[in-house]
């Protein structure tokens, strides 16, 4: 094993990206800022994929795929869209390369592009322009589209996960015919997004909308879920967005009604990325390694043997065998390490290094006892138990686990909610106590504005069923009826 990494408390950044590359979740790519995500990192993602994506199919929606290269005219008929993303954006211009007669491979400067194509930043444009031919009329409506991709935003400042130039998300696409339904497919989704990070990632978080200058380009309303990972920044974990009709508009899309009028289709886009892999770890992680919660750890259960003699160890695999065949009829995950070119206290390490929620250690004595040795990542604690009826104590701890991780981020958020009313402690709290700040604020975006130079902070969101209460902004004083979070983001 590599030695440990630094301690969180000493440097977050740097523990961070130690964590994510000692513990084989990726790795930097020869391309700046783009990753490598080696197959313990992809075996999480691919975790949340199937339970997303059932998720999604379970409330109707449907997969399908889209091209990676949007023609640059199509961004310019939203403006709002193509000024959000502009300054991200990685554009193709030519189609051949050739060898200038000297060694060197150079563009062909003959083969270019008539109209330059975007790497798709996102995929509003492209859809929309193919909708109009799927749509006519109300029968055709509504359609429930999302598409599992790569993305390129061209990032200055990157970190594995959290902010790459390139990375893979899904992406929602939905067409309604009325308003009242595309504001409800968007709330939906909110739900599904806030369902699956609370009960699957175990990361609580708060459900609310973004500020007029914070929505998605394009939006006429964003919604969101706000994570607060343990250095006290806060983390977008999703966001679903009402569009109106601003891109059936931009893309002529009209359909008749059952009154046989014509209007412009009402949409919605929705999504979460790979970032969610950053909040995971920021969440529950500690100076040893990974903790993962078991339902998305590619590992539940890991078997360690301690022998002396090969028989020793055919007799620990024999019963290993037995239980893992009661396991895997329950669902969970089992990996018996017997490989002989490292010591049990190599393994031990590098498991808790990798946030495997269970480790069992078996020797020659619990065999000729009938117990193991059970030792949990979340706590830490170890305890000697009886082989009999183990497939169903592991599953309940499995269980134990997961709700143990969720509640020790749930109170670490609610310890770290502030209500603040004075600007200076405002202040002093972001450098001193970071977290999320309720505060009020005179709803315009200057006031908005100046406190994100000033501080650093931005209005994360406000929170759904907010709790109305008159106040003053915390730094006009004008003025306000309700408390936003704040905090400085991720």
């Amino acid at each position: 094993m590599s030695k440990g990494i630094i301690s969180k408390d000493e440097d977050y950044s740097q523990w961070f990206n130690e964590l994510v590359i000692k513990a084989d979740l990726a790795e930097y790519s020869p391309v700046r800022g783009c990753m490598i995500i080696k197959p313990y990192g992809y075996s999480i993602w691919e975790k949340m994929q199937t339970v997303l994506d059932k998720m999604f199919k379970d409330t109707g929606h449907s997969n399908a795929y889209f091209p990676l290269f949007i023609p640059k005219s199509f961004f310019s008929k939203e403006a709002s869209h193509v000024d959000g993303f502009a300054k991200e954006c990685a554009v193709v211009t030519h189609y051949r390369l050739k060898n200038d007669g000297e060694g060197n491979i150079i563009v062909d400067e003959e083969a270019k592009l008539e109209e330059e194509l975007i790497v798709r930043p996102t995929s509003e444009t492209i859809i929309w322009n193919t909708y109009k031919g799927w749509i006519q009329s109300y029968r055709d409506l509504p359609i429930l589209v999302n598409q599992w991709a790569n993305v390129v935003r061209w990032e200055m400042r990157t970190r594995l996960f959290l902010r790459t130039s390139e990375f893979l998300w899904q992406e929602g696409h939905t067409a309604h015919a009325t308003s009242e339904e595309a504001i409800a497919e968007a709330e939906q989704m909110l739900e599904v997004y806030a369902d699956f990070v609370e009960n699957w990632l175990a990361v609580p978080v708060v459900k609310g909308r973004k500020t007029p200058s914070e929505r998605f380009a394009g939006a006429l309303d964003t919604y969101c879920i706000e994570a607060l990972m343990q250095d006290g920044k806060a983390l977008q974990a999703g966001t679903s967005h009402f569009l109106g009709q601003n891109f059936a508009k931009a893309f002529d899309v009209k359909f008749s009604d059952k009154e046989n009028k014509q209007d412009y289709v009402w949409a919605t886009s929705w999504g979460v990325s790979t970032r969610l892999m950053g909040a995971l770890i920021m969440s529950h992680s500690d100076d040893a390694g990974l903790v993962l919660p078991p339902k998305l750890a590619p590992i539940q259960v890991v078997v360690v043997p301690i022998y002396k003699h090969q028989e020793e160890l055919d007799n620990i695999r024999n019963y290993v065998n037995s239980l893992s065949a009661e396991l895997k009829a329950k669902g969970i995950s089992i990996k018996f390490d017997d490989r002989d070119t490292q010591r049990p206290g190599f393994k031990f390490a590098e498991y808790e290094l990798k946030g495997v929620p269970l480790r069992v250690a078996i020797g020659s004595r619990d065999m000729q006892n009938g117990t193991v040795e059970l030792a949990r990542r979340d706590t830490k604690t170890k305890e000697t138990t009886t082989q009999e009826g183990l497939a169903a104590k592991i599953e309940g701890l499995l269980e134990e686990i997961q709700q143990n991780i969720f509640d020790k981020a749930f109170k670490f958020r609610e310890e770290n909610i502030t209500k603040v009313d004075d600007y200076e402690e405002f202040k002093r709290l972001l450098d001193e106590k970071p977290g999320f700040i309720a505060a009020h604020w005179d709803g315009t975006p200057e006031t908005e504005q100046r406190i994100k130079d000033e501080t650093k902070a931005t209005i994360r969101c406000i929170p759904l069923n907010n709790p109305q209460e008159e106040g003053k902004c915390i730094l006009t004083g004008r003025p306000s009826k309700e408390r936003v979070l704040f905090a400085r983001a991720y």
